[in-house]
Protein backbone atom coordinates (compact mmCIF):
# COMPACT_ATOMS: atom_id res chain seq x y z
CA UNK A 1 0.00 0.00 0.00
CA UNK A 2 1.86 2.72 -1.39
CA UNK A 3 1.75 6.08 0.95
CA UNK A 4 2.86 9.57 0.67
CA UNK A 5 6.31 9.77 2.52
CA UNK A 6 7.16 12.94 4.72
CA UNK A 7 8.95 15.18 4.70
CA UNK A 8 9.81 14.10 0.40
CA UNK A 9 6.94 13.70 -1.02
CA UNK A 10 8.20 12.92 -3.95
CA UNK A 11 9.51 9.10 -2.89
CA UNK A 12 6.89 6.75 -1.38
CA UNK A 13 6.95 4.27 1.69
CA UNK A 14 5.04 0.61 1.55
CA UNK A 15 3.03 -0.65 4.42
CA UNK A 16 2.44 -4.27 5.54
CA UNK A 17 0.39 -5.68 8.16
CA UNK A 18 0.19 -9.74 9.00
CA UNK A 19 -1.33 -11.38 11.67
CA UNK A 20 1.02 -13.98 12.67
CA UNK A 21 0.48 -16.43 15.06
CA UNK A 22 4.21 -16.47 16.50
CA UNK A 23 6.86 -14.73 16.40
CA UNK A 24 9.45 -17.83 17.22
CA UNK A 25 10.90 -18.48 13.76
CA UNK A 26 11.90 -14.51 13.68
CA UNK A 27 13.25 -14.70 17.15
CA UNK A 28 15.08 -17.68 16.31
CA UNK A 29 16.01 -15.59 12.96
CA UNK A 30 17.68 -13.06 14.73
CA UNK A 31 19.20 -14.88 17.40
CA UNK A 32 21.36 -16.76 14.87
CA UNK A 33 21.73 -14.56 11.80
CA UNK A 34 22.12 -10.83 13.71
CA UNK A 35 23.57 -11.10 17.20
CA UNK A 36 26.90 -11.78 17.69
CA UNK A 37 27.75 -15.42 18.89
CA UNK A 38 29.00 -14.56 22.27
CA UNK A 39 26.08 -11.71 23.17
CA UNK A 40 24.16 -13.28 25.82
CA UNK A 41 22.28 -9.97 26.15
CA UNK A 42 21.26 -9.40 22.55
CA UNK A 43 19.66 -13.58 22.99
CA UNK A 44 17.74 -12.82 25.63
CA UNK A 45 16.02 -9.65 23.50
CA UNK A 46 14.99 -11.98 20.72
CA UNK A 47 13.46 -14.31 22.81
CA UNK A 48 11.57 -11.37 24.47
CA UNK A 49 9.96 -10.72 20.73
CA UNK A 50 7.91 -14.33 21.41
CA UNK A 51 6.14 -12.51 24.11
CA UNK A 52 5.60 -9.08 22.18
CA UNK A 53 1.64 -8.33 22.18
CA UNK A 54 2.66 -7.02 18.57
CA UNK A 55 5.91 -5.97 16.77
CA UNK A 56 6.73 -2.91 14.22
CA UNK A 57 9.77 -3.24 11.47
CA UNK A 58 10.60 0.41 10.20
CA UNK A 59 12.96 0.49 7.00
CA UNK A 60 14.29 4.03 6.15
CA UNK A 61 15.46 3.80 2.64
CA UNK A 62 16.84 7.00 2.74
CA UNK A 63 18.76 6.98 6.02
CA UNK A 64 19.14 3.08 5.63
CA UNK A 65 17.69 2.49 9.10
CA UNK A 66 16.11 -0.29 11.09
CA UNK A 67 13.84 0.26 13.29
CA UNK A 68 11.96 -2.88 15.80
CA UNK A 69 9.38 -1.46 17.52
CA UNK A 70 8.00 -4.34 20.04
CA UNK A 71 4.43 -3.74 22.68
CA UNK A 72 4.13 -6.15 25.51
CA UNK A 73 1.13 -5.36 27.65
CA UNK A 74 3.16 -7.41 30.65
CA UNK A 75 6.64 -7.29 32.15
CA UNK A 76 8.21 -10.35 29.24
CA UNK A 77 9.83 -12.84 31.80
CA UNK A 78 8.67 -11.99 35.16
CA UNK A 79 6.19 -9.80 37.37
CA UNK A 80 7.45 -6.48 37.17
CA UNK A 81 9.32 -4.15 34.85
CA UNK A 82 13.25 -4.76 35.41
CA UNK A 83 15.16 -4.03 33.01
CA UNK A 84 19.34 -3.59 32.77
CA UNK A 85 20.11 -2.06 29.62
CA UNK A 86 23.82 -1.90 28.55
CA UNK A 87 24.41 -0.27 25.31
CA UNK A 88 27.29 -1.96 22.87
CA UNK A 89 28.75 0.72 21.83
CA UNK A 90 28.96 4.70 22.21
CA UNK A 91 26.43 5.45 19.43
CA UNK A 92 23.80 3.46 20.77
CA UNK A 93 20.80 5.23 22.02
CA UNK A 94 18.07 4.16 24.53
CA UNK A 95 14.87 5.72 25.22
CA UNK A 96 12.37 5.58 28.20
CA UNK A 97 9.58 6.48 28.53
CA UNK A 98 6.65 6.32 31.52
CA UNK A 99 3.40 7.24 30.38
CA UNK A 100 0.10 7.11 31.47
CA UNK A 101 -3.68 7.74 29.53
CA UNK A 102 -5.47 10.49 30.27
CA UNK A 103 -8.99 12.04 29.85
CA UNK A 104 -8.52 12.71 25.60
CA UNK A 105 -10.18 16.63 24.66
CA UNK A 106 -11.94 14.81 21.86
CA UNK A 107 -13.39 11.09 22.32
CA UNK A 108 -11.65 9.93 18.98
CA UNK A 109 -8.37 10.99 20.07
CA UNK A 110 -6.14 8.84 22.57
CA UNK A 111 -4.03 11.23 24.75
CA UNK A 112 -1.43 10.05 27.17
CA UNK A 113 0.89 12.51 29.74
CA UNK A 114 4.82 11.20 31.03
CA UNK A 115 7.68 11.74 30.64
CA UNK A 116 10.48 10.70 28.04
CA UNK A 117 14.21 10.63 28.83
CA UNK A 118 17.06 9.99 25.75
CA UNK A 119 19.68 8.08 27.94
CA UNK A 120 22.88 8.62 26.09
CA UNK A 121 26.31 7.40 27.50
CA UNK A 122 28.69 10.20 28.12
CA UNK A 123 31.70 10.07 25.76
CA UNK A 124 34.98 8.77 26.81
CA UNK A 125 36.35 11.62 28.91
CA UNK A 126 33.67 13.90 29.16
CA UNK A 127 33.62 14.15 32.71
CA UNK A 128 34.09 17.64 35.28
CA UNK A 129 34.79 17.93 39.08
CA UNK A 130 33.65 20.14 40.92
CA UNK A 131 35.93 21.94 44.18
CA UNK A 132 36.01 25.36 46.20
CA UNK A 133 40.04 26.40 46.69
CA UNK A 134 40.84 26.04 50.09
CA UNK A 135 40.79 28.26 52.27
CA UNK A 136 37.51 29.56 50.80
CA UNK A 137 37.29 32.96 53.09
CA UNK A 138 34.14 35.08 51.99
CA UNK A 139 35.56 34.96 48.69
CA UNK A 140 35.42 31.32 47.45
CA UNK A 141 36.41 30.48 44.04
CA UNK A 142 34.80 27.63 42.32
CA UNK A 143 37.51 25.25 39.94
CA UNK A 144 35.83 23.09 37.55
CA UNK A 145 38.56 20.82 36.48
CA UNK A 146 38.62 18.75 33.02
CA UNK A 147 40.54 15.75 32.01
CA UNK A 148 42.43 16.61 29.06
CA UNK A 149 40.41 13.89 26.94
CA UNK A 150 37.20 16.23 27.66
CA UNK A 151 38.34 19.49 25.53
CA UNK A 152 38.23 18.31 22.31
CA UNK A 153 34.56 20.15 21.07
CA UNK A 154 32.18 17.77 19.10
CA UNK A 155 32.19 20.14 16.25
CA UNK A 156 34.69 23.14 15.54
CA UNK A 157 31.88 25.99 16.03
CA UNK A 158 30.95 24.34 19.34
CA UNK A 159 31.34 26.70 22.65
CA UNK A 160 32.27 25.12 26.22
CA UNK A 161 29.32 26.60 28.91
CA UNK A 162 28.76 26.14 32.54
CA UNK A 163 25.01 26.48 34.50
CA UNK A 164 25.43 27.45 38.14
CA UNK A 165 22.62 27.54 40.07
CA UNK A 166 23.48 29.41 43.38
CA UNK A 167 22.03 30.05 46.57
CA UNK A 168 20.99 33.02 47.94
CA UNK A 169 24.18 33.85 50.49
CA UNK A 170 26.46 33.51 47.84
CA UNK A 171 26.33 36.09 44.25
CA UNK A 172 28.73 36.66 41.08
CA UNK A 173 30.01 40.66 40.23
CA UNK A 174 29.10 41.03 36.89
CA UNK A 175 30.97 43.92 37.26
CA UNK A 176 33.98 41.91 37.79
CA UNK A 177 33.70 39.40 35.10
CA UNK A 178 33.35 42.09 32.14
CA UNK A 179 37.21 42.53 33.22
CA UNK A 180 39.02 40.62 30.14
CA UNK A 181 42.22 40.38 32.38
CA UNK A 182 40.25 38.82 35.05
CA UNK A 183 38.60 36.28 32.71
CA UNK A 184 41.40 35.55 31.10
CA UNK A 185 43.36 34.85 34.53
CA UNK A 186 40.72 32.30 35.35
CA UNK A 187 40.07 30.45 31.64
CA UNK A 188 36.69 32.14 31.71
CA UNK A 189 35.43 33.69 28.09
CA UNK A 190 32.42 36.01 29.28
CA UNK A 191 29.28 35.92 31.57
CA UNK A 192 26.16 35.20 28.84
CA UNK A 193 23.60 35.42 31.43
CA UNK A 194 22.63 36.25 34.75
CA UNK A 195 18.80 36.49 36.52
CA UNK A 196 17.75 36.37 40.05
CA UNK A 197 19.31 38.61 42.48
CA UNK A 198 22.18 40.82 41.84
CA UNK A 199 22.46 43.43 44.62
CA UNK A 200 25.64 43.06 45.64
CA UNK A 201 25.45 44.54 49.18
CA UNK A 202 22.20 43.60 50.54
CA UNK A 203 22.74 40.67 53.66
CA UNK A 204 21.61 37.38 53.07
CA UNK A 205 18.45 38.11 55.75
CA UNK A 206 17.27 40.91 53.55
CA UNK A 207 17.17 38.77 49.97
CA UNK A 208 13.26 38.42 48.81
CA UNK A 209 14.49 35.38 45.92
CA UNK A 210 15.92 32.17 46.35
CA UNK A 211 19.13 33.09 45.02
CA UNK A 212 20.29 33.52 41.38
CA UNK A 213 21.22 31.66 38.12
CA UNK A 214 24.43 32.56 35.90
CA UNK A 215 25.36 30.96 32.30
CA UNK A 216 29.12 31.37 31.85
CA UNK A 217 31.26 30.10 28.35
CA UNK A 218 34.17 28.60 29.64
CA UNK A 219 37.97 28.93 27.27
CA UNK A 220 39.08 26.11 25.52
CA UNK A 221 42.33 24.80 26.79
CA UNK A 222 45.43 25.91 24.39
CA UNK A 223 46.45 23.19 21.70
CA UNK A 224 49.73 22.80 23.49
CA UNK A 225 48.00 22.12 26.35
CA UNK A 226 45.86 19.44 24.85
CA UNK A 227 48.93 17.93 23.51
CA UNK A 228 50.31 17.53 26.73
CA UNK A 229 47.37 15.91 28.22
CA UNK A 230 47.37 17.76 31.29
CA UNK A 231 44.03 18.38 32.93
CA UNK A 232 42.34 22.15 32.11
CA UNK A 233 40.24 24.17 34.85
CA UNK A 234 38.10 26.97 35.19
CA UNK A 235 38.11 29.57 38.46
CA UNK A 236 34.91 31.10 38.94
CA UNK A 237 35.06 33.80 41.58
CA UNK A 238 32.34 33.87 44.20
CA UNK A 239 31.32 36.65 46.95
CA UNK A 240 29.25 35.37 50.26
CA UNK A 241 26.52 37.65 51.65
CA UNK A 242 26.70 38.49 55.46
CA UNK A 243 24.39 35.62 56.74
CA UNK A 244 22.09 35.66 60.32
CA UNK A 245 24.22 35.21 63.38
CA UNK A 246 24.33 31.56 64.93
CA UNK A 247 25.16 29.89 67.93
CA UNK A 248 28.30 27.92 66.96
CA UNK A 249 29.58 31.19 64.97
CA UNK A 250 29.36 29.43 61.80
CA UNK A 251 27.46 28.44 58.60
CA UNK A 252 27.16 25.85 55.93
CA UNK A 253 26.28 26.71 52.68
CA UNK A 254 25.13 23.76 50.24
CA UNK A 255 26.30 25.26 46.33
CA UNK A 256 24.94 22.68 43.50
CA UNK A 257 27.00 21.42 41.00
CA UNK A 258 27.23 23.62 37.89
CA UNK A 259 25.56 22.25 34.92
CA UNK A 260 28.57 21.88 31.86
CA UNK A 261 27.75 21.12 27.91
CA UNK A 262 29.00 21.83 24.65
CA UNK A 263 26.60 24.10 22.62
CA UNK A 264 26.93 23.67 18.87
CA UNK A 265 24.70 25.01 16.08
CA UNK A 266 22.74 22.09 14.15
CA UNK A 267 24.52 21.66 10.62
CA UNK A 268 22.10 22.70 7.99
CA UNK A 269 19.21 20.61 7.06
CA UNK A 270 19.80 18.98 10.01
CA UNK A 271 16.10 18.04 11.27
CA UNK A 272 15.49 18.91 15.23
CA UNK A 273 12.70 16.62 16.68
CA UNK A 274 10.57 17.94 19.07
CA UNK A 275 9.19 15.85 22.15
CA UNK A 276 5.73 16.37 23.36
CA UNK A 277 6.82 15.66 26.83
CA UNK A 278 9.97 17.43 27.18
CA UNK A 279 10.15 20.51 29.74
CA UNK A 280 11.42 23.34 27.33
CA UNK A 281 12.37 26.94 28.16
CA UNK A 282 12.61 25.98 32.04
CA UNK A 283 16.20 26.43 31.98
CA UNK A 284 19.46 27.50 29.97
CA UNK A 285 18.03 26.13 26.71
CA UNK A 286 15.82 29.01 26.69
CA UNK A 287 19.46 30.96 26.33
CA UNK A 288 20.23 29.49 23.43
CA UNK A 289 18.60 29.38 19.74
CA UNK A 290 16.08 26.59 18.31
CA UNK A 291 18.72 24.81 16.87
CA UNK A 292 21.46 24.22 19.08
CA UNK A 293 22.74 21.47 19.77
CA UNK A 294 23.97 20.23 23.68
CA UNK A 295 26.38 17.30 24.54
CA UNK A 296 26.82 17.38 28.18
CA UNK A 297 29.52 16.17 30.54
CA UNK A 298 29.22 13.94 33.19
CA UNK A 299 29.96 15.08 36.58
CA UNK A 300 32.59 13.18 38.75
CA UNK A 301 32.24 13.81 42.84
CA UNK A 302 34.99 12.56 44.46
CA UNK A 303 33.74 12.84 47.95
CA UNK A 304 30.50 12.94 49.65
CA UNK A 305 29.16 9.64 48.52
CA UNK A 306 28.31 11.15 45.14
CA UNK A 307 26.19 13.95 45.89
CA UNK A 308 26.56 16.61 43.25
CA UNK A 309 26.87 19.55 45.96
CA UNK A 310 29.76 21.24 47.86
CA UNK A 311 29.40 22.47 51.28
CA UNK A 312 31.14 25.83 52.74
CA UNK A 313 31.62 26.38 56.18
CA UNK A 314 31.19 30.10 56.61
CA UNK A 315 32.27 31.99 60.01
CA UNK A 316 29.16 34.58 61.26
CA UNK A 317 28.28 35.92 64.47
CA UNK A 318 28.39 33.63 67.48
CA UNK A 319 24.57 34.82 68.94
CA UNK A 320 26.67 34.28 72.60
CA UNK A 321 28.89 37.06 71.60
CA UNK A 322 26.54 39.62 70.58
CA UNK A 323 25.86 41.17 74.30
CA UNK A 324 29.85 42.30 74.30
CA UNK A 325 29.16 43.94 70.38
CA UNK A 326 25.98 46.03 71.62
CA UNK A 327 28.39 47.04 75.02
CA UNK A 328 31.54 47.81 72.77
CA UNK A 329 29.86 49.14 70.09
CA UNK A 330 27.89 51.98 72.90
CA UNK A 331 31.68 52.69 74.82
CA UNK A 332 33.38 53.60 71.71
CA UNK A 333 30.17 55.60 70.80
CA UNK A 334 30.16 57.83 73.87
CA UNK A 335 34.22 57.62 74.05
CA UNK A 336 33.96 59.42 70.50
CA UNK A 337 31.62 62.08 71.41
CA UNK A 338 33.30 62.65 74.87
CA UNK A 339 36.84 63.33 72.99
CA UNK A 340 34.74 65.60 70.42
CA UNK A 341 33.46 67.54 73.19
CA UNK A 342 36.66 67.55 75.07
CA UNK A 343 38.58 68.69 71.89
CA UNK A 344 36.05 71.81 71.32
CA UNK A 345 36.10 72.50 75.17
CA UNK A 346 40.04 72.56 74.54
CA UNK A 347 39.94 74.54 71.42
CA UNK A 348 37.45 77.27 73.42
CA UNK A 349 39.68 77.38 76.25
CA UNK A 350 42.97 78.43 74.01
CA UNK A 351 40.80 80.78 71.66
CA UNK A 352 39.60 82.52 75.69
CA UNK A 353 43.30 83.04 77.16
CA UNK A 354 44.38 84.28 73.53
CA UNK A 355 41.97 87.10 73.57
CA UNK A 356 39.92 87.82 77.23
CA UNK A 357 39.13 91.67 75.50
CA UNK A 358 37.23 89.58 72.80
CA UNK A 359 35.35 87.77 75.14
CA UNK A 360 34.46 90.50 77.70
CA UNK A 361 33.50 92.83 75.43
CA UNK A 362 31.06 89.90 73.67
CA UNK A 363 29.76 89.60 76.79
CA UNK A 364 28.96 93.23 77.51
CA UNK A 365 27.18 93.57 74.15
Amino acid sequence: MPTPSSPFTSSTASHCYERLPSLEHFAAYIRHSICPENDVECSMRADHLQQADYLDVDYDAISRSLVLTTFHRHPPGSERWDEDMQPHDSSAKTEVGILTPEKAADQEELSLEGFLAVVVPPASGSTFLTTFLKPSGLHPTLRITFPSSSMDPPEPACALHSYLTLPSSLFVDKYQLSSPNLLASNNLHAIRALSGETDLEAPDWRIKQWGSLVLLELALAPPVQRRLKTPWHADVPLHLRYLSPTARGESQVDVPWPVVFWACPAEEGTKMSANPFDRVHVGYDSLFGPRTMFYHFQPRPAINGGVLVEQLTVPVLELGGTRWVESGTMGVVCLGAAWVVWKLTRIFSRDRRADPGRFAKEKKT
